[in-house]
């Protein structure tokens, strides 16, 4: 059976508290929530790591992260920068903001050989999405077979503001229809509710699927986002060149929409962790503290014990 890579999206870890130093522990042994992550993907039976950082990062990924994950997994770095765009473009002039969670992968491309998992670096997913998703990536599949695990939407939002998530439409087998992102969702009596406008809601059951950006690819996705991108580019350019982001969702829908793909949806009871906002940092942190009295968690990660 082949081991699957983990593959960490962490180019923009930090950013929003000016720097990777400045990251505040969720609990008395330093940890941030990337630890957990890792953590429950070695539990697992993940073998291999690739952290897409930005060039600049290396030295404080490191030694904030990489060196006291190395010893218990297979760690490599890819560099999300952004020139790395296909032959004949360039980067408009002005432009800062990196290309967005598909094009992070796509710089990824060199250092996966087997098929993997995806996931953001700021987000808790929780023991048994990773051990679902390393399953299914460790059985045989087609070529065109993909997975997603599916997090119920009341699990995932913060009392604190809005999120941004992408409610997903199953068919009755389980398997994804598609992804639409809603960037501003806040919790509800009895589930959620989005707005466009900042005025006008729309509620959304609890129950309703949502992607947290926890992936399960084949290979070949990796051709599919390469690809696709310089179309993107030719419609994006035009109309938003500093801004534009090429997500990762935009390539699972496209497959399923042209019959190329399928993604089964691998449902989870998890409930997600995150800080959006500063206010978060205290639930987050008295939730790894619950879950380590309860033994799902040894008080330090990456002693070779544990």
């Amino acid at each position: 059976m082949t081991k699957p890579t983990l593959v960490v999206m962490a180019a923009g870890l930090g950013s929003r508290y000016g720097g990777l130093k400045q990251m505040a522990p969720v609990d008395g042994a330093n940890h941030i929530l990337i630890d957990f992550s890792i953590y429950d993907a070695v539990r697992a039976g993940f073998d291999k790591l690739v952290c897409i950082i930005k060039p600049e990062m290396e030295r404080d990924f490191h030694e904030t992260i990489g060196r006291r994950v190395a010893p218990f997994i297979d760690l490599h770095y890819a560099f999300q920068r952004l020139e790395t765009l296909p032959e004949g473009y360039s980067v408009p002039q002005g432009r800062a903001k990196p290309w967005g969670t598909a094009h992070a992968v796509l710089c990824a491309r060199e250092q996966i050989h087997t098929p993997f998992a995806v996931i953001n670096a700021d987000d808790f997913y929780g023991r048994s999405a990773f051990e679902s998703i390393q399953r299914f990536l460790g059985e045989p599949h087609a070529a065109s077979e993909h997975a997603m695990v599916g997090y119920r939407v009341e699990n995932t939002l913060t009392e604190n503001g809005s999120v941004a998530r992408g409610v997903c439409e199953t068919d009755a087998d389980g398997y994804l229809v598609g992804v639409t992102e809603r960037t501003r969702i806040e919790p509800r009596e009895g589930g959620a509710a989005f707005t466009e406008d900042g005025e006008h809601f729309t509620f959304v059951p609890a129950g309703t699927i949502v992607s947290m950006n926890l992936w399960g690819f084949q290979t070949s996705i990796l051709d599919e986002i390469e690809n696709r991108f310089a179309a993107y580019l030719d419609a994006n350019l035009p109309v938003n060149p500093l801004k534009c982001e090429y997500f990762l969702p935009l390539i699972p829908n496209a497959l399923i929409q042209e019959g190329k793909g399928t993604v089964k949806v691998l449902d989870t009871h998890e409930k997600w962790y995150g800080v959006t906002y500063k206010e978060d940092m205290p639930r987050v942190q008295a939730a790894i503290a619950r879950m380590k009295e309860q033994g799902a968690y040894p008080a330090e990660l990456w002693r070779k014990e544990s």
